[in-house]
């Protein structure tokens, strides 16, 4: 085996994909933890930078913008079911706020933002036609090119393209095989995996793995839950994403006619599952409170999922200097769905030795840490 890559989210899954697309020898281990976060989100696409970012933070987000339609492409091309759909999106203020136009309007005005699409202003009211849950009150901006898709879906499609290509998967759970110098591969249960390169791409489980070797990783876990509900009388295939901007608070839409709304931040929640009663109580305050309609909809099912954060903000992406042998590839908060099939092209890149094309400084996995290796 040349690589092996520990996790079985969209990080882990492009990874690989990326991998046995280029003929690299790969693995595939997954414990399927309950709570990927992969599987909960609500599939919000927005993968355009802001001029607060950082300049690596810009280019990676740039870079990825400009990466996702193409991959989503291939993989349909392939034959793959990827719930990805560029069906527009929204910012939208009932406070008399201009929605963030301007800003979007220039970010959308520069060639690197040509994914964006036409940015236009909506009068009140407007955006209730694109989305006939919004109260009429809402003024807002439109985004031609914000996109929604479906985390199981494009993991399962990342997942079967690698398959058909030669990888290997094992499924359960896993420990780094270390030598006191260097990792040299992956148990699972009883079995001794053996590669010269590791992406250790699990998500808030992360640290659990580098642990083994002395190495404190600083992702955790933060739970989110995520309320799905049912409008038998409607059709909301075409409906776009919508941002609440005076509540930075998104909402998506999947065919035939489901709405799932944004979900909770709990990072003191650990590894908990529970959907509990004050969790849903927020998820249904703030979802009528903004969506009234919802009212006469049916609760199908609130999904949790456990979403790794780091001290910062900013993902984990690359090797670690005290623990060679492996590359670290999580981080990306609730932005694992637009920023994660990116995440694992260039975790792909170096584990093969390539450049990986973006500035890595801002993402050092070991940053402002003082890890002690075993």
């Amino acid at each position: 085996m040349d690589v092996i890559v520990v996790g079985g989210g969209v990080v882990g899954a492009s990874a690989a994909f990326h991998l046995t697309k280029k003929g690299v020898s790969t693995a595939l281990v997954d414990a399927s933890h309950l709570g990927q976060a992969t599987a909960a989100g609500t599939g919000v696409v927005f993968p355009w930078p802001f001029p607060w970012d950082a300049p690596p933070v810009w280019d990676f987000k740039a870079r990825a913008a400009e990466h996702y339609p193409g991959l989503m492409a291939e993989l349909a091309e392939d034959g793959q079911t990827t719930g990805y759909e560029v069906v527009g999106g929204m910012s939208v203020d009932r406070e008399g706020g201009d929605a963030g136009f301007e800003l979007l309007r220039t970010l959308s005005e520069r060639p690197e933002f040509a994914t964006m699409g036409r940015v236009e202003r909506l009068a009140e009211g407007e955006p209730r036609r694109h989305f006939p849950l919004l109260p009429e009150p809402y003024a807002g901006v439109h985004i031609g090119g914000m996109a929604r898709i479906d985390g199981r879906r494009v993991r399962s499609a990342l997942f079967t393209a690698a398959g058909e290509r030669g990888l290997h998967y094992y499924k359960g759970d896993s420990s780094l095989l270390w030598n006191g110098h260097r990792v040299t591969g992956v148990r699972v249960g009883k079995e001794d995996l053996e590669a010269p390169i590791v992406i250790v791409a699990a998500g808030a489980w992360s640290a659990g793995l580098l642990s083994v070797a002395g190495v404190e990783l600083g992702v955790h876990p933060v739970r989110g839950k995520m309320t799905h509900f049912a409008l038998p009388e409607q059709n909301t295939r075409s409906w776009p994403v919508v941002r609440f901007g005076e509540r930075d608070y998104y909402v998506s839409a999947f065919a035939p006619n489901r709405v799932v709304t944004g979900g909770t931040t709990e990072p003191e929640a650990g590894f908990d599952r529970r959907v509990t009663a004050a969790g849903l109580s927020r998820n249904l305050s703030t979802a009528l409170e903004l969506l009234p309609e919802l009212a006469e909809a049916s609760v199908v099912e609130t999904r949790v999922g456990f979403r790794p954060g780091t001290h910062d903000g900013q993902q984990l992406l690359g090797p670690i200097e005290r623990l060679p042998g492996v590359l670290v590839a999580t981080g990306l908060g609730s932005q694992g769905l637009t920023f994660g099939p990116y995440q694992g092209v260039v975790a792909a890149r170096l584990a093969m030795g390539e450049d990986p094309g973006v500035d890595l400084s801002a993402f050092v996995p070991d940053r402002n840490q003082t890890p002690s290796v075993a």
